[in-house]
C-alpha cells in the first residue's frame, strides 16, 4: 500500500514540476534571411543529354524520378544522394518525354517516350510504358507511333484513368497525335482531341481538385533536314469539362494568328488560375487566366531581356510551372544566352538550362523578377 501511495505522489509531483517549468516560446515565423546562404547544388546523376522530365511522389518526400533526352529514366529514394537507372534493358529506347506517378498508388508509373524538346537532333519516341511496382518492371501499353509525348496526367484517385499529349511524328505527318485518354490503365486508348495529321498536342493539364476539367494546347511542330517548322494557323488552347471526352477551343485574349508551341501550368493555390507560355507571332509571351481558361490577358510587362529569354528557341524550351502554395509565383525556363541562376520547380523545371522566377502581385500587369 505504501508503494502505491508513494507512486501516486511522485506522479503528481512530476505533473506539478512539468507545469511550472518554463518553456521556450513558439517561433511565430522564420526570417527569410536565414536562407540567404542556401544555394542549389548538383545532386546527379551523370547522364547523357539534357533532363526532360522530373517528378516527385508527395507521399514519399525523398523519392523522385528523372528522365533525360537520350538516357532513360532514373530514380532516387534518398532525396538525390544516389540514383538508379530503372529503364535500362527494360524500355528499348532512351528518349523520355514525360513521367507521372499516381497520387493514389505511387507504385503505378506512366512513362511517355520521346523528348518533346524538338531541336536539330531528335530521337523519336515509341509510345507509352507502365510500371505497377515502382519502376522495377515495365510494360509497353500502346501509342507506338505517337512520336514525342510531352505530357502525361493521371486521375488523382483512379490510376487507370490517364491523359496523354502527343506531338506526333517529328519528321512527317501522321494521324497518331493529339490528346489521348485511357480508362483501363492503358489497355486501350481513345483519341479525344485531334485537329489534323500535322497538328499535335504540346501539353495537357488537369484542373486541381476537378479532373473533369482538362486543358490542352495544340500546335504544329515538324523537323526537316534543313529547318524546323514550329507554328501554324491551326491549334491553340482547348478546354474540356467532361473529363476530356469533348473539347472546346477558346481564343478570348490569346494570340490567334501564327500559333506555335506552348506550355501550361496550373496551381493548387488557385484552381481556376492557368498560366500559358506561348510561342506566337504576333503576341508571344506569358499569359494568365483566372477563370479556368475562359478569358486570358498578357503578362508581358517584364524587362525586355527577361521577355526575350522566356521565348528563346520556343520549339525547344517553353517550360512553365506555378508554385503549388502561392499562385503568384511562377517558374519558367528557356535556353537563353545570358546567365541567370537555376531555380527549382516541383515537376519539370529541371528540363531547362536557365530559369527565371516571376512574382505576380495583386495587379495582373505588375511583374518583378
Amino acid at each position: 500500500m505504501r508503494r502505491i501511495i508513494l507512486s501516486v505522489l511522485l506522479s503528481q509531483l512530476a505533473i506539478v514540476i512539468q507545469a511550472q517549468t518554463p518553456r521556450a516560446p513558439m517561433m511565430p515565423s522564420v526570417d527569410p534571411a536565414f536562407f540567404n546562404g542556401l544555394h542549389y547544388r548538383l545532386v546527379g546523376p551523370s547522364r547523357g543529354g539534357r533532363v526532360t522530365t522530373v517528378t516527385g511522389v508527395p507521399s514519399q518526400p525523398n523519392t523522385f524520378y528523372m528522365g533525360v533526352a537520350s538516357g532513360g529514366l532514373f530514380k532516387t529514394t534518398d532525396g538525390g544522394s544516389s540514383w538508379v537507372a530503372i529503364t535500362d534493358g527494360k524500355v528499348p529506347l532512351g528518349s523520355t518525354g514525360c513521367v507521372a506517378v499516381s497520387d493514389s498508388d505511387p507504385n503505378v508509373i506512366y512513362l511517355g517516350t520521346g523528348s518533346d524538346d524538338v531541336r536539330s537532333n531528335v530521337s523519336t519516341g515509341r509510345g507509352m510504358y507502365k510500371s505497377t511496382d515502382g519502376g522495377l518492371t515495365w510494360k509497353f501499353i500502346g501509342l507506338y507511333n505517337a512520336g514525342q509525348i510531352g505530357g502525361v496526367r493521371i486521375h488523382p484517385t483512379n490510376p487507370n484513368v490517364v491523359w496523354v499529349s502527343a506531338q506526333g511524328d517529328a519528321f512527317k505527318s501522321n494521324s497518331e497525335r493529339g490528346v489521348f485518354k485511357t480508362t483501363d490503365g492503358g489497355a486501350t486508348w481513345k483519341k479525344v482531341l485531334f485537329i489534323s495529321d500535322q497538328v499535335g498536342a504540346m501539353d495537357v493539364e488537369l484542373q486541381p481538385g476537378n479532373p473533369n476539367v482538362v486543358y490542352a494546347w495544340m500546335s504544329r511542330l515538324e523537323r526537316k533536314p534543313w529547318t524546323i517548322i514550329s507554328g501554324s494557323r491551326e491549334g491553340g488552347f482547348y478546354k474540356s469539362t467532361d473529363g476530356g471526352e469533348h473539347f472546346t477551343k477558346i481564343t478570348n485574349g490569346l494570340p490567334t494568328e501564327l500559333i506555335g508551341k506552348a506550355n501550361l501550368a496550373v496551381t493548387n493555390a488557385k484552381p481556376d488560375r492557368i498560366y500559358a507560355l506561348i510561342e506566337a507571332k504576333p503576341g508571344g509571351g506569358l499569359y494568365r487566366s483566372d477563370d479556368a481558361g475562359q478569358t486570358w490577358h498578357a503578362m508581358n510587362s517584364q524587362p525586355a531581356q527577361i521577355a526575350a529569354a522566356m521565348i528563346q528557341r520556343p520549339f525547344y524550351y517553353v517550360t512553365l510551372g506555378a508554385d503549388p502554395t502561392n499562385a503568384d509565383v511562377v517558374y519558367t525556363g528557356a535556353e537563353g544566352f545570358w546567365n541567370r541562376p537555376m531555380a527549382a520547380k516541383p515537376s519539370r523545371l529541371f528540363a531547362c538550362r536557365t530559369a527565371t522566377i516571376m512574382t505576380f502581385g495583386s495587379v495582373p500587369e505588375t511583374v518583378t523578377s
